[in-house]
């Protein structure tokens, strides 16, 4: 019979606590993702970018997105790594040791992306990869179901959205600021589509969590929704 005692046994570490920003495309999720990570000095994951590698390597492996199986095996196999860079400017995403991140902001690869979105194949080949992001001293995850499914046991739930039109704006002054063409109403109607297909998915449609904090940035400064968020962190002492 054993004679170490219970006492003896080294316990789990703690996983970190987590705060999930769930949204529509164009809220502003990305940039307060980024500014509550380097507050807190968390790990971020930008999940959404997973469903964009896979759809990207899918691409760059001639694999058609409606061929579920092909694309939950791309899925399960990819070797990606997200790096934040030290202007916390924005996050650079390294798919088998290539810089892929310009390739994966694009308006076709977002569509491809939520094509893959819907695949339940590969939403479950995703799932554990997303989950082992949860690390000390926390995460900052960055989705449209990281609170309903991926962290249902998140610390803090925040649904960011804001109306089509102005999603549509800022994509819109985005594209023009990077000195590319653009069209304002095919942007918008591009987004309704996107927005449409998302929440009514059978697969995690996009929802708020039933406990989520919604907030609506239509007419709010990202620094302004910064501080509503930290103002909920700081309430239940994360912050």
């Amino acid at each position: 019979m054993s004679n170490i005692e219970v006492q003896d046994l080294p316990e789990t570490p703690p996983a970190g606590p987590v705060i999930t920003v769930d949204g529509p495309s164009g809220a502003g999720k990305g940039t307060l993702c980024q500014m509550l990570a380097a507050k807190l000095g968390w790990a971020l994951l930008d999940s959404g970018a997973l469903y964009r590698v896979t759809a990207l390597a899918a691409q760059k492996q001639n694999v058609a997105l409606d061929s579920d199986n092909a694309v939950a095996k791309i899925a399960a196999q990819l070797d990606v790594e997200f790096k934040v860079t030290p202007q916390c400017d924005g996050v650079e995403v390294i798919l088998g040791g290539e810089n892929v991140t310009s390739n994966l902001r694009t308006e076709e690869t977002g569509a491809m992306a939520s094509q893959v979105a819907a695949i339940n194949s590969v939403r479950d080949a995703l799932l554990e990869r997303q989950r082992a992001f949860q690390q000390p001293p926390g995460l900052i995850a960055d989705g449209r179901d990281m609170g309903t499914v991926v962290f249902p046991q998140a610390e803090l739930k925040i649904y960011l959205t804001a109306s089509a039109e102005e999603r549509g704006q800022r994509r819109y002054k985005q594209l023009i600021e990077a000195g590319k063409s653009a069209n304002l109403a095919r942007i918008i109607e591009d987004i309704k589509a996107r927005d449409d297909r998302d929440m009514n998915r059978t697969v995690a449609p996009l929802k708020p969590a039933a406990d989520a904090i919604v907030i609506d940035s239509t007419s709010m400064s990202i620094n302004a929704v910064f501080d509503q968020v930290q103002q909920a962190a700081q309430k239940i002492g994360l912050l």
